[in-house]
């Protein structure tokens, strides 16, 4: 019993010496979209004005239950006939098709929102304790559902092309040197409010022909990245990766720190299997980034296509 009430004894001053260390958001205590703070009308205006051509990119992939993704997530999709079985008719005139999703929000191109991952402690953005707010039933705090339409100005670096490969490998980091490169070399330099997405080739031609490999691991952002990212103020980073950072690990004991320094510590949205290839194929690096996510009160994730309109 008496070593039972030490551990409790560390644990709880352990966690207390954590939000002690916590700094509340630079958007007030009670902020709970980040960086997203930052989409303006102003700042849409701006952004639409990166339209050149009008043509439209689909970001999102095609999922169904094939799809690896990150364990132990999976989807399941079931099309039935409420009502219609054995001949029975609903309506004199028409027939319909409902359908069952049974799945993770957190498959395919999605978006993480900031009650997604924080730092070891239980601590998460905004210095909002674990046990305060995710809930069996859904978070109390920081939901899917508070982020708002992110319309913003996109920029896609190629980072593929920066090392002269189709595709880049499982475990390859980039450095903030590299990206400031693709930067200057794109014209394309990252700005305040941005969404930022790297294109390293990884999903494009890894998903369909070795799916194992591909969730094995992937190329991704250094950490030193993601500060920098964070240094600018966008409102999120995403990429043609399951997940952002780099796998394995830049270091082994700091497994997806990008997540933590962007979500935990920033507030910065990620976005994750974007659907990049076209638009560097097309050479189209600038352009009006718009997502709308459902509003699932409570989700720490969601199943995303945004759009790019170049």
């Amino acid at each position: 019993m008496k070593n039972f009430l030490i551990v409790v004894i560390a644990s709880a001053l352990s966690m207390l010496a954590v939000a002690q260390e916590c700094q509340h958001s630079r958007w007030g205590a009670d902020d709970e979209i980040g960086n997203a703070n930052l989409i303006t009308a102003k700042s849409v205006l701006a952004a639409s004005k990166l339209i050149k051509s009008g043509k439209t990119y689909s970001l999102g992939i095609t999922i169904d239950r094939s799809t690896p993704a990150f364990a132990p997530r999976s989807m399941a999709l079931y099309v039935v006939q409420p009502g219609q079985q054995q001949g029975r008719v609903v309506f004199p005139n028409a027939t319909y098709n409902d359908d069952i999703f049974h799945g993770w929000l957190g498959i395919g191109s999605q978006i993480d929102g900031l009650g997604h991952l924080g730092a070891s402690g239980g601590v998460f953005y905004n210095c909002n304790q674990a046990q305060d707010f995710a809930e069996l039933t859904g978070l109390t705090k920081l939901g899917i559902e508070k982020v708002p339409p992110i319309v913003a100005r996109g920029v896609v670096l190629d980072m593929a092309a920066h090392f002269g490969v189709k595709t880049m490998q499982a475990g390859e980091h980039f450095s903030v040197e590299d990206v400031i490169a693709v930067e200057k070399r794109q014209g394309t330099p990252v700005r305040e409010g941005d969404v930022v997405l790297f294109h390293t080739g990884w999903t494009e031609n890894m998903l369909k022909s070795e799916p194992e490999k591909w969730l094995a691991g992937e190329p991704g952002q250094s950490e030193e990245v993601a500060r920098y990212l964070a240094s600018k103020n966008v409102v999120a980073v995403g990429a043609d990766t399951w997940g952002v950072d780099v796998v394995p690990p830049q270091h082994a004991d700091r497994p997806y720190q990008g997540h933590v320094i962007l979500l935990k510590e920033n507030g910065i949205y990620l976005l994750e299997t974007m659907n990049t290839g076209p638009l560097v194929r097309d050479e189209a690096f600038e352009f009006l980034f718009v997502l709308g996510q459902a509003k699932i009160r409570g989700a720490v994730q969601m199943i995303i296509n945004p759009i790019a309109i170049h």
